[in-house]
């Protein structure tokens, strides 16, 4: 047998298999406002999460019911990583296989909507997006497994849908209250671009980012697990803080509507007042920050606001750790970083640095030496780059 045949063999027989492809993503500001009915920025990065999707019972017999009602999920980064399911049968997991509810979810809000498949599959997962850095690894999962199901299924979605179905499949089958941040950016990334999202009206843009500036990433190693940590508390505690504020401003239906003066107006309990001022200064950084790249203001006047929001994230969300504030405050001071700040929803995870393109390995390398001296711990560091977001994308295909 020839090699052109082996080649026509093997195209053949993967004629029906499906890909996707799903970017990790920074937040950039906004910290917690997604929740909140506020705007957020973010960025896409050229890293995430690659599905292949399998059909797993072309080649079985007709009467085989019990294989087509079968699936598998498949990921190379988790220690027995093969977890088999049934299609007519959809539970939550929980411990080592905690990771496929985000799968599940997705497939239980697909199968809802009459968009997934019939019969068995497999989806075979594969990564290089580092995980519990704050880079939402959990929303990169979610848009890959949608795209690819729905390939599976012969179907589509918009992708203001696609990103609205993963983020529901979060909220109700995984059991995290989050907004539409995570897998907003993660869809409508665009290189070069940072997306803002109006997360009230779930209205998607893209904003080009100055040139010559680059991202960078400092993970403290500290694992944020934020479906058994206190991201459920600081929601609950905004959705106390707005009730209370409605009854003496009943037009403010969301917290980031309320001003400063409204809220020091308020008899809050002194947590419930931090987080309602951290969410209402936070939607003005935004608000600032877009206005400022609208009018060509400087990256580092722009910075300005990212250390503000860590501040603010720290003293009045008190959401930040000692290793997160003490990343923040030695990269602030550099004269290379025009900004620094927690990403994600904090309690641990990373910082993330945005700087000029004469910020070098050498001056991570200098924040890893100090962070070993203060903490005793060595850490990692990554730097991104913008990219396009979600999308459909044949592996096997070779260019030229």
């Amino acid at each position: 047998m020839k090699k052109e045949d082996y080649k026509m063999a093997f195209v053949e027989d993967t004629k029906d298999w499906c890909f996707s492809f799903a970017p990790g993503r920074i937040e950039f500001l906004g910290n917690h406002l997604d929740y909140n009915g506020g705007d957020v920025l973010g960025m896409a990065v050229n890293a995430g999460i690659y599905c292949l999707g399998v059909p797993d019972c072309e080649n079985k017999p007709p009467e085989n019911t019990k294989s087509k009602n079968r699936f598998s999920l498949f990921s190379e980064n988790f220690e027995d990583a093969v977890w088999e399911g049934k299609l007519d049968n959809i539970e939550r997991q929980d411990e080592k296989f905690s990771w496929t509810n985000y799968c599940l979810g997705v497939l239980k809000e697909l199968q809802e909507r009459d968009l997934a498949p019939s019969e068995g599959f497999r989806l075979i997962f594969t990564s290089n997006l580092p995980t519990s850095v704050g880079l939402s690894s959990s929303a990169a999962l979610e848009l890959a497994s949608a795209l690819t199901i729905l390939q599976l299924a012969g179907k589509s979605l918009p992708t203001k849908e696609l990103a609205s179905l993963c983020r529901s499949a979060e909220n109700h089958f995984v059991g995290l209250p989050c907004g539409i941040l995570d897998q907003g950016t993660s869809a409508f990334g665009k290189k070069d671009h940072l997306v803002h999202i109006d997360c009230k009206e779930e209205i998607f843009s893209n904003l080009p980012i100055p040139l010559d500036t680059k991202v960078w990433i400092f993970n403290t190693g500290i694992k944020h697990d934020l479906v058994d940590s206190l991201y459920s508390t600081r929601h609950q505690e905004c959705m106390e803080a707005l009730e209370i504020g409605q009854k003496s401003f009943p037009e403010n239906d969301r917290l980031t509507k309320f001003t400063d003066e409204q809220i020091q107006s308020l008899s809050l309990p002194a947590n419930l007042k931090k987080r309602a001022i951290h969410i209402s200064q936070e939607q003005k950084r935004v608000s600032a920050f877009r206005n400022g790249l609208a009018e060509g203001l400087e990256p580092y006047e722009l910075g300005k606001l990212l250390a503000e929001s860590h501040d603010s994230s720290s003293l009045n969300f008190e959401n930040s750790c000692s290793e997160l504030d003490y990343l923040s405050q030695e990269l602030n001071q550099l004269t290379e970083v025009y900004g620094a700040r927690l990403t994600g929803g904090g309690f641990g995870g990373a910082v993330m640095a945005w700087t000029s393109k004469n910020f070098s390995q050498t001056n991570a390398h200098e924040i890893v030496f100090a962070y070993k001296e203060k903490f005793n711990e060595t850490i990692d560091w990554h730097q991104f780059e913008s990219s396009d977001g979600a999308r459909i994308e044949n592996l096997l295909e070779q260019p030229g």
